[in-house]
C-alpha cells in the first residue's frame, strides 16, 4: 500500500540514510537522543547494527533501490569487520565509537540477530559470504544448546564460559532462559530456512517451536518471560508486545517448515495468543506495554504498536475474522497520529500514559532501530496490500 511504502521510504529509511551514517568512523552512529541530537561518540551495539543490516537488506529485496543495497553493504561490512570475534566466535555485545570492544560478552540474543541480518543480506543480494556466516552462526548457537532441558542459555563470557550477569538489559531478571531470546532465535532460523534446506536446521526449528508450545506459552494464552535452566517459571508479568509479535513469528516458523499438520496446530495456538493480548488494547487503538499483577505500564511503545499491526493482520489471515484487521487498522491510525514524528523523522520511542511524547528515550540507539517499524511497513506491502480494513 502506498501509505506504508511512503512511511517506510520517506520517514523511516530516509532518517537512517540521512542522519545515522557515520562517514568518519564507518558504519552507523550509535545514538540520536529523544530530543533529536546526534551523539557521534556514542557506543555502537551489535543488535542495532544487525537490525540495520536486516532492514536495509529486506528493503532492497522488496524495492530494489541501490541506496538500500549500499546501506545494507555498509552495515554488513561494519558488522563483519568490527563486531565479529575472530578468536572465540560470535559477535561482541558493544563497541566504542571507533569500533573497539567495550563489552565483549556473548549474548545469545545478539548472535540470533547477526544470523538474521546475514541471512536477509544473502536473500537480497546473493552474497555467498553472508550465507556462510549465517550457517556459521547457526552452528555456533546450536553448539550452545541446552542438550538436557532444551533451549538456550542467555549469555556467556567472551570465551563462551559461564557468566554471572546474564541480563539482556537492566530491566530484565537475571535468569538463565528467557522468552525474548528464544523468540529472536526462532525468527532468524525461520529466515535461514528460506535459503538453506538443511535437516539439522529444520530439527532445531521444530525443537524451538516445541519450546514455545510446551514451555513458554501458558494456559492463559500469554507467554511467560523468565525461566531457570530447567524451565521453571521465574516471573509473573505479561509483555503485550512480545505476545503479539510471537503470535505471528511462531506461525511463520511452522509454516516455513512445510508441515501442514504442525502449521494448523500452531495456528490455533497463535490465535489464542492474539485473543489474549487483545486485553491490552485501548479505546484509541493503542497497545499498552506490560502488566505484572496489579502494576500496569500503560506507555505506548513504538515497537509494540508496530508488532500489534502485524500480529492482528496475521490473525485475520489465519482466521478469516475481519475484526482482527479492524484492530490492526485502529492501531495503525494511532501510530500515524501519535507515534510518527512528522518533523524530525522516524518514530518517537513512546507516548506516555498521559499522552505526552517520551523524549527521555532515544530516537535511535542500542535498542531503537528501524527494524520493528520498517518490518511492519514491509509486511503490509508484501503480504497485506489488499487488506480492505487498512
Amino acid at each position: 500500500m502506498k501509505i506504508f511504502q511512503d512511511e517506510l521510504e520517506n520517514n523511516i529509511l530516509s532518517f537512517w540514510l540521512n542522519r545515522m551514517q557515520d562517514d568518519e568512523q564507518g558504519g552507523f552512529y550509535g545514538r540520536i537522543d529523544g530530543e533529536g541530537a546526534l551523539h557521534p561518540q556514542a557506543n555502537k551495539g551489535a543488535v542495532l547494527n544487525a537490525r540495520i543490516l536486516w532492514t536495509f537488506s529486506a528493503a532492497y529485496r522488496l524495492l530494489k533501490k541501490p541506496e538500500y543495497k549500499a546501506a545494507a553493504q555498509r552495515a554488513f561490512d561494519y558488522l563483519t569487520g568490527y563486531f565479529i570475534d575472530t578468536t572465540f566466535g560470535g559477535v561482541y555485545w558493544e563497541l566504542d565509537y571507533k569500533g573497539r570492544p567495550v563489552n565483549a560478552k556473548k549474548q545469545m540474543y545478539a548472535q540470533g540477530f547477526a544470523l538474521y541480518g546475514f541471512s536477509e543480506f544473502y536473500r537480497a543480494t546473493g552474497n555467498t559470504k553472508a550465507l556462510e556466516l549465517a550457517k556459521e552462526f547457526f552452528y555456533l548457537i546450536e553448539q550452545h544448546r541446552d542438550k538436557e532441558a532444551g533451549g538456550y542459555l542467555e549469555a556467556y563470557t567472551r570465551e563462551w564460559n559461564i557468566i554471572d550477569d546474564m541480563r539482556l538489559s537492566s530491566k530484565d531478571a537475571n535468569e538463565k532462559k528467557t522468552m525474548n531470546t528464544h523468540l529472536h532465535i526462532l525468527e532468524p532460523y525461520t529466515n535461514l530456512c528460506r535459503v538453506w534446506n538443511n535437516p539439522q536446521l529444520h530439527e532445531a526449528q521444530r525443537k524451538l517451536i516445541a519450546v514455545f508450545t510446551e514451555k513458554i506459552l501458558n494456559h492463559s494464552g500469554h507467554l511467560d518471560l523468565f525461566f531457570d535452566e530447567a524451565w521453571n517459571v521465574k516471573s509473573s508479568g505479561i509483555s503485550y508486545g512480545h505476545d503479539i509479535e510471537a503470535s505471528w513469528l511462531l506461525w511463520e516458523a511452522a509454516e516455513v517448515l512445510g508441515d501442514p499438520k504442525r502449521s494448523e496446530q500452531v495456528k490455533t495456538l497463535c490465535l489464542k495468543i492474539a485473543n489474549a493480548v487483545a486485553e491490552g488494547l485501548q479505546p484509541d487503538g493503542s497497545m499498552i506495554y506490560e502488566r505484572d499483577g496489579g502494576h500496569i505500564d500503560s506507555d505506548r511503545h513504538w515497537w509494540v504498536q508496530a508488532e500489534t499491526v502485524v500480529g492482528f493482520l496475521y490473525a485475520c489471515k489465519n482466521s478469516g475474522n475481519e475484526d482482527y484487521a479492524k484492530k490492526a487498522a485502529r492501531t495503525w491510525r494511532y501510530i500515524r497520529d501519535n507515534i510518527v514524528d512528522r518533523t524530525g523523522g522516524e518514530w518517537y520511542w513512546s507516548r506516555k500514559a498521559d499522552g505526552s511524547v517520551n523524549r527521555a528515550d532515544d530516537r535511535a540507539g542500542l535498542w531503537k532501530c528501524p527494524y520493528h517499524n520498517g518490518r511492519m511497513c514491509m509486511e503490509v506491502m508484501e503480504h497485506f496490500k489488499d487488506m480492505p480494513a487498512l
